[in-house]
């Protein structure tokens, strides 16, 4: 059977016609064999993923994007309060759980800033971009809607992100 369905749906669907509910975003993701895949955003940058070291895991992509993302905040709020950066590094180690699904059940997030800003200054930037501004980091409490497509049949077929 040739796949020609998609998974659509992990937050807010979209339908095909045209149907904007709050912020939409959406990628592809293509399978580039055995546990190789590419992703492409919709800037058009692409991220090599493999579980095996041929790129990055999904997994840690999805703490970069923590790191990542709170440190856009972090930065921003901090030149608001027009303090100076000279540099900033993120490091976060996470716990997952042991067996499948091996999901993650903690998170340490390690904020290095060289810069003229106080440490509470920093700490206010931190504590607002968690609780406030940082998308992924809002999205990993949770709760979030999950739904899919696989070739034209929505699953769960009632109630479907409508």
């Amino acid at each position: 059977m040739r796949w020609t369905g998609g998974i659509c749906g992990i937050g807010r669907y979209r339908p095909k016609q045209v149907r904007k509910v709050g912020f939409y975003m959406k990628v592809n993701v293509v399978w580039n064999g055995e546990k190789r895949f590419t992703g492409t955003g919709e800037a058009g940058h692409t991220v090599h993923m493999d579980s095996q070291g041929a790129g990055t895991k999904p997994t840690e992509l999805l703490l970069m994007a923590l790191a990542g993302c709170s440190g856009i905040d972090v930065a921003m709020i901090l030149t608001k309060m027009r303090r100076n950066i000279e540099s900033l590094n993120i490091e976060v180690d996470a716990d997952r759980r042991e067996t499948d699904p091996k999901a993650f059940t903690a998170y340490r997030v390690t904020f290095r800033i060289v810069g003229d800003a106080t440490p509470q200054q920093v700490e206010r930037a931190v504590r607002l971009s968690f609780e406030t501004y940082c998308s992924v980091s809002n999205s990993l409490k949770g709760p979030i809607t999950f739904a899919y497509e696989l070739n034209g049949t929505r699953y769960p077929e009632t109630g479907y992100l409508e």
